[in-house]
């Protein structure tokens, strides 16, 4: 691994000041960050340790929940609040990782995990997310992973994260501070589509810090589930995810949310499908018609066509769940 140097500032100021250096990289749990570096991928000269800025909170705001940027995924997941009001995103957070990693993974360092795709983590192949200009090596090569939505001819990676699927379906703000003070970004617009810059994974700047994330309150915690497809139970990235949460007055949808992982570079929210089961009712058809408006502009490569018939499978399930039809 390459030398380092480590730093620990113990105000917001002094971090933003550090990391609008080049070559510095900010480090919190380091449960991917150290990964990268291990494997020659992200080779930073300087770490900024943001450990000692008060940023662990878990509150109560007007009209939601305020999840502070270093709160850890399993204090969020078992957070009374979070599993009263927003059951999709424990369920989301419990799956995503083994309790080892849900101890030391930060809500901040899941937003900002990057993706797993063997190209992009083997120096001695092309990817653009590493090398730009390089070429994506996934687009002829093993791509039984990757996108089915989304993509460029630049990048079919996908994003990893469970939580970040349950935060963009549950409509969460990302407040972001910087030089000049903060500013809020919609959840569903923080991460990014590759294009033709698969090396940018969002819409953060270099010199800015991910303080928090808000969820409003909504009418889903009844009907809500998180469905994760992977090819084994134990710790393992999701090939097809569904984030669904249905609100429900005598059997008729009046509002539904859903996103998925596993099949785009960033959480993919289902906006069609979510306007396609308004007003209809819950039950195993209207469910089937948003799982085929979902599936509408899907791509598959050659390893990686099952997803085409699992997805909307995905779907459908995940909705039967949220019903309580299961």
């Amino acid at each position: 691994m390459k030398q380092f140097q480590y730093i620990r500032p113990i105000t917001q100021q002094s971090v933003l000041a550090a990391i609008a250096q080049p070559g510095t990289k900010i480090i919190a749990g380091g449960s991917n960050l150290v990964d990268l570096m291990k494997h020659g991928v992200m080779t930073p000269d300087k770490l900024v340790d943001i450990n000692k800025l008060p940023l662990r909170n878990v509150s109560t705001v007007k009209n939601g929940v305020h999840i502070g940027s270093l709160a850890l995924n399993s204090q969020v997941a078992e957070d009374k609040q979070v599993v009263a009001k927003f059951p999709l995103l424990s369920q989301a957070l419990n799956a995503g990782a083994s309790a080892q990693l849900r101890n030391m993974a930060t809500v901040g360092g899941n937003m900002m995990q990057r993706t797993r795709c063997p190209y992009f983590y083997d120096v001695a192949l092309p990817c653009n997310k590493r090398n730009p200009g390089s070429g994506c090596g996934a687009l002829e090569g093993f791509n039984r992973m990757h996108a089915i939505f989304g993509m460029s001819e630049q990048c079919i990676a996908v994003h990893p994260s469970d939580m970040a699927v349950a935060m963009a379906a549950l409509d969460a703000t990302v407040i972001i501070a910087g030089k000049k003070g903060e500013r809020r970004l919609p959840f569903v617009d923080f991460h990014r589509l590759p294009g033709n810059t698969p090396q940018l994974d969002n819409n953060l700047a270099k010199d800015e810090l991910i303080v928090a994330v808000e969820i409003p309150e909504n009418n889903y915690a009844a009907h809500s589930h998180y469905l994760k497809i992977r090819d084994r139970a134990s710790y393992a990235f999701a090939l097809v995810s569904v984030a669904a949460a249905l609100d429900i007055d005598n059997g008729t949808i009046r509002s539904a949310r859903l996103a998925m992982g596993g099949v785009a570079h960033k959480p993919w929210r289902l906006t069609a499908a979510e306007k396609a089961l308004v007003g209809k009712p819950a039950n195993a058809a209207s469910f089937e018609q948003a799982a085929q408006v979902a599936m509408q502009g899907a791509k598959a490569f050659k390893d990686n066509a099952f997803k085409l018939k699992l997805a909307p499978a995905a779907i459908i399930e995940a909705l039967t769940h949220a019903a309580g039809l299961a």
